[in-house]
């Protein structure tokens, strides 16, 4: 089973990404999700001499296995991508640390889109990012907030990740049967993983939180690094 990472970013500015070997997903009985079982290797420290890759911005946004959620204005020049699992404790640490700064200061303002693509790392961050389907588009985004504030309490391993992620899934809404129907849907199911797939080996992407900026794959996740590809200003090197 996969192990969560303790927090050890103090400052948005250093928050970092973890990365898994990536392995075929294959066929998973959505059954396994009830169970909370994970299907997906441990996440590791990502390689910071790995390669980056850059993508041109038709391909990146080129329709996929599932329908994008637009946070922003959708007609935006600058257009941010990112793919994240909701089971990452450096996601969370990124949605909870950096993206309100990043939202008041390019999405709030229409001078940027925002697109959240699922990137799981395991059955229940599966199951998590089905929730935030099944909510709705309307809701997708603060499902999302909502899951990554409250990540500690529920991405545990077995049976009691499940139980816990129901509690969250009630509290915004979700009843025993609607919650259990969702995470039933195999169709929903394969096109999230259809995602990860699609990402992993068309884009390169190996590590959660990755993130694109008109098609550009970003070397970090600080703020300072959105600043730098959407204005053009120059990174300030952390202190020490």
């Amino acid at each position: 089973m996969a192990k969560r990472e303790k927090d050890t970013t103090e400052a948005p500015a250093e928050v970092k990404k973890s990365k898994t070997g990536i392995y075929a997903i294959g066929a998973v009985a959505v059954a396994a999700l009830a169970v909370g079982l994970y299907f997906f290797s441990a996440e590791a420290p990502a390689d910071p001499k790995a390669p980056k890759t850059d993508l041109e911005m038709a391909a990146l946004m080129e329709t996929g296995p599932l329908e994008d959620v637009v946070l922003g204005d959708p007609k935006a020049d600058t257009v941010i991508v990112e793919y994240a699992s909701m089971t990452c404790p450096h996601c969370a640490q990124f949605y909870t640390k950096v993206f309100p700064q990043l939202k008041e200061k390019y999405i709030d303002t229409g001078k940027a889109r925002f697109i959240f693509r699922e990137f799981p790392l395991d059955g229940l961050a599966v199951a998590a990012s089905m929730l935030a389907r099944c909510a709705g588009n309307d809701r997708f985004y603060p499902m999302l907030d909502g899951l990554f504030e409250t990540q500690e309490s529920w991405a545990l391993p077995g049976a009691d990740g499940k139980e816990k992620l129901k509690l969250i899934a009630k509290q915004a809404g979700f009843s025993e049967e609607s919650f259990e129907q969702c995470l039933a849907d195999k169709e929903l199911f394969d096109k999230i993983v259809a995602v990860r797939k699609k990402a992993h080996e068309d884009y390169g992407v190996d590590a959660t939180p990755s993130f694109f900026v008109n098609g550009k794959r970003l070397p970090g996740v600080g703020l300072e690094v959105f600043e730098s590809a959407i204005e053009g200003k120059p990174e300030t090197p952390a202190d020490g």
